[in-house]
């Protein structure tokens, strides 16, 4: 299958980057490239490390880049272990980090991933294939609780406890394998008034499981905190996110890393001694623009934030 890839807010990306003729840049989720494709693009020099969890997206992305080999370094890894893959290739800082989070149109677009709801598949989800759990370990084997909070947490469903217990229903006569088994699932714990109403009523359970599987919010803020200490004095992180779990990370993290002394006003002198690492180049994120939503739909719900590192000078004030 081909890698169908149209990278979302593309033109503001490369934008906030602030790219150096000969800087040296991170695609912390190569995905299909189309990102990296344009950072390489812009100038002759620059130098570009893709790293990706999927196989497939990591193949698909060489092609993609096939005139550029020379600058790329492709690396198979989760990018929370950002800081040992840039110590392994001997990179001690980079001008500038993109993070474009969350499942990619291709992942979905393979059905036998089970990715998607849409798509009868063994309920897989597992960005990297090496992991050894699966949406089908995590439905058929956590307890009604534990599926709730999961459900609830990351899915944000309100009628999270009614489908675990429908979902332990299900299974006690027969392991719940395949995607069309847990949507029956869904479909029968959501009464029919509320499953006429708003977004495909199995999407926030499928998005909670994925989630899980490849524990994406915990991978995600740590990833941050790594990203910002391998920048060097004014290099940028660029952020996409595309749901509220992921954005409100993204936005409480960098205000974190942006904050100085954290003593209450009456302390005559700081005795936290915390810096700011970042200032912030986005107070409010980036959305796509109508020309963009008019063409590409995944763009609806992306928002970019972007921060910069801040030099030495800076820390010390």
């Amino acid at each position: 299958m081909k890698f169908q890839h149209e990278p979302v807010l593309l033109a503001e990306v490369i934008k906030s980057m602030n790219l150096q003729s000969d800087g040296t840049y991170v695609d912390c989720t190569l995905g299909g490239a189309g990102h990296s494709l344009a950072i390489l693009q812009a100038q002759s020099r620059i130098k570009l490390v893709g790293i990706d969890q999927d196989p497939s997206a990591l193949l698909a992305a060489k092609k993609r880049l096939l005139p550029y080999l020379d600058r790329v370094t492709f690396i198979h890894d989760n990018f929370k272990n950002l800081s040992s893959v840039l110590t392994e290739l001997n990179i001690p800082r980079v001008d500038g980090i993109l993070m474009d989070i969350g499942v990619s149109s291709h992942q979905f677009d393979q059905a036998e991933r089970g990715f998607s709801y849409q798509h009868n598949a063994p309920l897989d989800m597992r960005m990297n294939p090496q992991n050894p759990v699966t949406a089908k370990t995590l439905v058929n084997t956590l307890t009604e609780h534990e599926l709730t909070q999961i459900i609830f947490d990351y899915g944000e469903e309100r009628w999270a406890k009614r489908i675990s217990q429908f979902i332990v229903e299900k299974r006690s006569l027969e392991p719940i394998e395949s995607t069309e088994q847990l949507v029956d699932a869904i479909k029968a714990a959501i009464p029919a008034s509320a499953r006429r109403e708003g977004p495909h009523p199995a999407r926030r359970t499928f998005q909670a499981l994925r989630i899980a599987v490849n524990r994406e919010l915990e991978v995600f803020e740590e990833a941050i905190y790594h990203a910002v200490d391998a920048l060097s004095s004014g290099g940028r992180l660029c952020v996409i996110t595309f749901h509220s779990l992921e954005d409100r990370i993204a936005k409480e993290t960098f205000k974190k890393l942006s904050t100085g002394c954290t003593c209450p006003a009456n302390f005559p002198i700081c005795v936290c001694n915390q810096k700011p690492k970042i200032r912030l180049v986005t107070r409010k994120p980036i959305i796509a623009s109508k020309e963009e939503l008019g063409r590409n739909s995944r763009a609806r719900s992306a928002k970019l934030r972007v921060c910069e590192r801040l030099d030495g000078r800076e820390l010390s004030q």
